[in-house]
């Protein structure tokens, strides 16, 4: 952990979460779990999924968090190995309206086969079947990753196809994953009336225009990214990114 702080200045660690190779012998999960559980009095929306791994101890204390989370009526997203947990323990997922998945191809096809879906079937378009998986899971969000994103509640479904950059580097769901993080922070700011606005939109509609807005704005950072980057382009490229992209989706003003 001490490395991870020396890396920047803008990541706030708590070394909590164990690996079962890194566990003291006197370490239960009962006191792992309750150290990163009492973090949660301080947030708004938990990410789970970026580095996680699949080691036991570690996505065992993850699915209590997730149980937790859900007693709270807080928002959270599944990414990356953090997806695991939706195939294994489905029932930490399913009917939780507030939960955000972020398959991408090879992903959204093992939660299909997870739910007993045929993946081939060519009846079906794309965005009949992701919306098909979110009604599986009892109308949780998901957001199939692709050339096109295709997200879908169930009630639903958008497809975000704003350009996006020419290169696929590993981390860029890390971009997605903390863009999604804020715009669900925001629909709390929405529903709390912080600002006069008509509250007309449900809650189904506030976390669908989340995903899309998380989506929207990725591709943009990834294309402008890109357009700078080429071929070098790394996932950390699109941080810088963000502001230039957010103006240019959701702000007036000439585009950049």
């Amino acid at each position: 952990m001490a490395v991870i702080k020396t890396y920047s200045p803008n990541l706030m660690v708590h070394p909590y979460m164990r690996q079962s190779t890194h566990a003291k012998a006197t370490e239960t999960i009962d006191e792992i779990s309750k150290n990163v559980v009492a973090m949660l009095d301080r947030l708004h929306v938990v990410v789970i999924g970026p580095g996680l791994g699949r080691d036991r101890l570690m996505q065992e204390t993850c699915a209590r968090l997730i149980r937790e989370v859900r007693s709270r009526d807080m928002p959270f997203v599944l990414d990356a190995d953090g997806l695991y947990l939706a195939q294994t323990q489905p029932e930490l997922v399913q009917g939780y309206r507030l939960c955000i998945l972020t398959p991408n191809v090879v992903e959204f096809g093992r939660l299909l086969k997870s739910k007993g879906i045929d993946p081939n079937t060519t009846s079906v378009d794309q965005t009949q079947m992701c919306a098909q998986l979110a009604r599986a899971f009892g109308g949780v969000t998901i957001i199939q990753k692709g050339v096109k994103d295709i997200i879908s509640n169930g009630e639903h479904t958008l497809v975000s196809d704003g350009e996006g950059g020419l290169k696929r580097s590993g981390g860029q769901g890390d971009t997605l994953t903390g863009s999604l993080a804020t715009f669900l922070a925001w629909r709390k700011a929405y529903m709390d009336r912080i600002w006069d606005h008509d509250n007309d939109l449900t809650d189904s509609e506030l976390i669908a225009l989340a995903a899309f807005g998380g989506s929207a704005l990725t591709r943009e950072c990834s294309r402008l990214a890109f357009a700078k980057r080429g071929r070098s382009l790394q996932a950390s490229d699109l941080i810088d990114e963000v502001p230039v992209a957010f103006r240019n989706l959701f702000e007036d003003g000439p585009k950049l």
